[in-house]
């Protein structure tokens, strides 16, 4: 790793276990919060806290990183022998995270370049991952940063929540929206619009729903190179039929399924499936 650019990014990247540590990749955990007590995102037991605590109807919070939290991991790097670090964290318009690197990189030890995703979960993910991969080719920190932000521009976030009641209270979507949506008994698809959460469509049932993310992803995929991520909080049947369904209408794609954390959790709630498609540099 001697002289090479590091990547590091925040826990709400949700990388599959295991690749983060392959890639050479730093994780910086965002926090949640429940009944008072701060959870890292990396612990292990945090998104199952969080999902008892939404269903029994208790107060979850999130917190962004420290600018120390951040400074660690870049001195982690330096003393690694990396020569630079380029940070990528989750859209700057959903958290403060994005603040916090660059806060941290003012102190940092080695030259850091600061990356604003746009996005969120392995939208973040597979951006971080193209980078880690560039920079253990050899590539400057520069090169490196501008692949992760061509990556992350790629991605298309769209996901399914069986309710936007949770989104309201995390103030992502107006009370009103979710008032007329339990109303109707609507099923919402959302997707990240701008670094942002937005509306896409509204269906009448959860199946309709997760027919219509696999057409959706399918139709944005097309005849291009993709990877492909089904993310989930407590919907890993749900999940799990979505992506087989994936990998029979797009054979070539490349297709994970990993959960979502607690921090992205809290303002989903249980139920949510995420379909994130990133198109590949040999597009």
């Amino acid at each position: 790793m001697s002289g090479r650019v590091l990547v590091v990014t925040d826990s709400t990247s949700y990388l599959p276990r295991g690749w983060a540590l392959s890639e050479s990749i730093l994780i910086v955990p965002v926090q949640v919060i429940v009944g008072g007590r701060p959870h890292d995102e990396t612990d292990d037991d945090q998104a199952q806290a969080v999902i008892r605590a939404l269903e029994q109807w208790q107060p979850v919070t999130t917190s962004r990183p420290s600018p120390e939290r951040f400074l660690q991991a870049f001195s982690a790097a330096a003393k690694a022998g990396a020569s630079h670090v380029v940070a990528v964290t989750l859209s700057a318009d959903l958290s403060a995270t994005y603040e916090s690197a660059l806060l941290a990189a003012k102190e940092s030890p080695l030259p850091v370049e600061v990356v604003d995703s746009r996005t969120i979960a392995m939208g973040l993910g597979f951006a971080a991952v193209a980078g880690a991969r560039l920079a253990a080719a050899g590539a400057s920190a520069l090169e490196v940063a501008e692949a992760v932000r061509r990556r992350a521009e790629s991605a298309q976030v769209t996901f399914y929540v069986d309710t936007l009641e949770y989104l309201r209270r995390g103030g992502r979507v107006s009370a009103a929206r979710a008032a007329v949506g339990h109303a109707l008994q609507v099923k919402p698809l959302l997707h990240i619009d701008d670094g942002r959460v937005a509306m896409l469509e509204k269906v009448r049932t959860a199946s309709r729903a997760l027919a219509r993310l696999t057409e959706i992803a399918t139709e944005f995929a097309g005849s291009r190179p993709v990877d492909i991520a089904v993310q989930h909080l407590s919907a890993g049947a749900r999940a799990a039929d979505l992506a087989a369904n994936l990998r029979v209408r797009l054979p070539v794609a490349s297709v994970v399924e990993c959960p979502v954390g607690g921090v992205v959790g809290a303002h989903v709630g249980p139920g949510m499936v995420a379909v994130v498609v990133s198109v590949r540099d040999d597009a």
